[in-house]
């Protein structure tokens, strides 16, 4: 290949493969106890509780486009419509977070003037 290998581009373009998702089992089969704890953390974070779990899911949206987890993008979009979040609630959750992120590229900013 012209800008590679094959099995260099195979690693590119799986690195964010929803299948590899399946390999958490061996992650926690590795960790059983840090792994266990994690889960019922994650799932205690997301229940119901004094925040609905639409707009839990809509932040963990807000989060993932923040730290740019494709991963976490495809799970909670997904979570999030099933909870009957529109699409311009979900349109706001990025410009949410893109406010922010562009917000804290600022605020750093200030950090390089004299």
């Amino acid at each position: 290949m012209k800008n590679g290998t094959s099995t260099e581009m195979e690693q590119r373009t799986s690195l964010y493969d929803l299948t590899n998702l399946e390999k958490m089992k061996t992650l926690g089969a590795q960790a059983p106890e840090a792994m266990k704890a994690y889960l019922a953390f994650d799932k205690a974070a997301l229940a119901p509780g004094s925040i609905p779990v639409k707009y839990k899911e809509l932040m963990a949206m807000a989060v993932a486009f923040t730290t740019q987890c494709p991963y976490c993008i495809e799970l909670h979009a997904n979570k999030a419509r099933a909870q009957g979040a529109s699409d311009p609630e979900i349109a706001e959750s990025v410009l949410v977070a893109a406010a922010l992120r562009a917000g804290a590229a600022i605020t750093h900013g200030t950090h390089a003037m004299r």
